[in-house]
């Protein structure tokens, strides 16, 4: 996609064709880990086709809350910047609407349930590889398609039991409990991303592409660090330690008179600093609390201090003098209270283009800056721009409509 003109209004758009500009990618994923990395892409300068079903992407009906034409936030969220084609992909003629749309494409990600494309006649050992030696196809499923598993559906909560994440959250009483974000969706997308990148390197060195088998349980799993490498180590079973650090002490919550603040002492060194800048400095010598070993033993004794000595405190001003201090330290936000904060302004994390407010890429590239360039499609918006662009006439489109493969309103 192209850059954002100068000349428009707004929060951190993309002031530069992007990275990825001249990539194309067909998107035909739907709800939150495929479509999230699909806008990564696209916020970098990929120009991202996206292929809805008839009944359209389901997370549009996500809601409340729902914007000005009914589209939900968790659709918004992770659909910026991308082009809207609606196709039914279950009649013969949608297929080849399909097949000539890779024609020239670089990239197809897709989440539908492992053998659907192959069902379809569109699998990519058995038709995609041969006959578009360069794409790189990126499937995201629940659990792949073969082993004890494969071809089961998976959702975020559900991997997130299965692959020991709920058993790390919450705390002892509170018994395992669901991550408050969709991080397994959202850690899905970003290694989705990554390996569509390593790809895209690889095929440099090869001009071919490959099939990039991305799954919810395994991306869930990789973010088991510490605890499975603890367990792997011990051999002990990980339990939930709430808000302080299994490995790492003072590393948790503490109340303060106005707000709870978080604070974190990652080594011994920086712990001595931390009892100096308290006005405790005896503290560090104290043998239950003179290295990280001894304070994760004795963590009980060393909250009770703590919590006495931030109790009469303004939170908001000692972690501010605690960071200046060069001490990791902060207030404990509210989501409405960290998008207001000074710092998101500065680094760009809210973006906006007319009425569309998001988050912003995290990704600051220096000669090639991301950000939005698009509100998110409606449904089918950009139909007959895309397929015009790539040699369908009018005449094809009119026929295409007629048979109902080319979808203007959604089926629900």
């Amino acid at each position: 996609m192209s850059d954002v003109s100068s000349t428009i209004e707004g929060k951190g758009l993309a002031r530069s064709a992007g990275a990825l500009a001249g990539l194309r990618v067909i998107d035909l994923t739907r709800v939150l880990g495929g479509p999230y990395c699909t806008m990564v892409l696209s916020d970098h300068g990929a120009e991202v086709v996206k292929l809805e079903p008839p009944q359209g992407d389901e997370v549009r009906d996500w809601g409340p809350p729902f914007d000005e034409a009914g589209d939900a936030s968790y659709f918004v969220g992770v659909n910026r910047n991308k082009r809207s084609v609606g196709l039914d992909l279950s009649k013969p003629a949608g297929k080849d609407v399909l097949l000539r749309l890779l024609e020239g494409a670089d990239v197809l990600v897709e989440n539908f349930k492992p053998g659907s494309m192959e069902k379809w006649g569109l699998g990519y050992d058995s038709v995609l590889k041969a006959r578009f030696p360069r794409l790189v196809h990126c499937r995201v499923s629940g659990f792949g398609a073969t082993g004890p598993l494969g071809g089961f559906p998976g959702y975020d909560a559900v991997l997130q039991a299965m692959v020991g994440l709920m058993s790390i959250n919450g705390t002892e009483t509170s018994g395992p409990t669901r991550l408050g974000n969709p991080i397994v969706d959202i850690a899905t997308g970003l290694f989705s991303t990554i390996a569509i990148l390593m790809a895209l390197q690889e095929r440099e060195r090869s001009g071919l592409g490959q099939y990039c088998d991305m799954t919810l349980h395994d991306c869930g799993m990789a973010l088991l660090h510490p605890h499975a490498a603890n367990f792997f180590l011990n051999g002990k079973r990980p339990r939930p330690t709430g808000n302080p650090h299994p490995n790492l002490a003072p590393y948790s919550k503490f109340r303060t008179k106005t707000c709870e603040i978080f604070v974190a002492a990652g080594n011994d060194p920086a712990f001595r600093k931390f009892c100096e800048f308290l006005g405790f400095p005896e503290m560090a010598k104290d043998e239950r609390f003179a290295t990280n070993g001894a304070r994760v033993v004795n963590r009980d004794a060393l909250t009770e201090v703590l919590e006495k000595r931030f109790a009469e405190e303004d939170g908001h001003d000692l972690t501010r003098r605690m960071l200046a201090a060069g001490l990791p330290a902060g207030p404990v936000l509210h989501v409405d209270e960290a998008m207001a904060a000074e710092h998101t302004a500065h680094r760009a994390m809210v973006t906006e283009l007319g009425s569309y407010r998001g988050l912003g890429t995290p990704i600051k590239l220096s000669r090639t800056p991301g950000g939005a360039r698009a509100a998110p499609p409606r449904y089918a918006e950009h139909t007959d721009e895309v397929l015009a662009g790539r040699g369908f006439s009018a005449e094809e489109l009119k026929a295409l409509r007629a048979s109902g493969v080319l979808v203007e309103q959604r089926r629900k």
